[in-house]
């Protein structure tokens, strides 16, 4: 059984990932993830299900993370039409694997609102997440967001 104080901080860090996300705080969101090793993946469940490499965003250390905020923050703005998210998210399950280490898989949904002011969902899915706890608290060591579909009704640009 886990503790309600290690879910209520795996929870917290959840809330921290999507505040961040749906308030365009691309350092906050960096910051979700521990310093040694994250990665962050965005793949289509079909390609998930196949074992095909095929991602949308395939982050695989802290550098390409930071360069994804740079990238956004700098070399792509005013290049794209923006648009505002809101994510929600359920926890479905969160399993002790080590220690400090937590494996969590949840429900997630976006939405996005576009320049226009029309709102839709953006996607759906699932996060399989591993969660460190240590000294400065909870990270994502791993990030995976599984979309249920390999198509979306707009391009992404921030990470889900």
């Amino acid at each position: 059984m886990l503790s309600p104080d290690a879910l209520a901080s795996i929870d917290a860090l959840q809330v921290s990932y999507v505040r961040a996300l749906d308030r365009r705080d691309l350092q906050a969101w960096l910051e979700c993830f521990a310093e040694e090793g994250p990665s962050y993946v965005c793949i289509a469940a079909e390609n998930e299900a196949q074992n095909l490499p095929l991602a949308l965003m395939m982050d695989d250390s802290r550098a390409r993370l930071a360069d994804r905020v740079k990238f956004i923050n700098e070399v792509w703005a005013g290049t794209f039409e923006d648009y505002a998210t809101r994510h929600f998210v359920q926890r479905l399950e969160c399993v002790q694997k080590g220690p400090a280490l937590y494996a969590v898989e949840s429900n997630v949904m976006v939405v996005y609102t576009s320049a226009n002011r029309h709102s839709e969902v953006l996607v759906s899915g699932s996060y399989e997440d591993e969660i460190i706890v240590g000294p400065e608290g909870p990270r994502f060591r791993s990030k995976k967001a599984v979309l249920d579909t390999i198509t979306t009704p707009r391009y992404l640009v921030y990470p889900v």
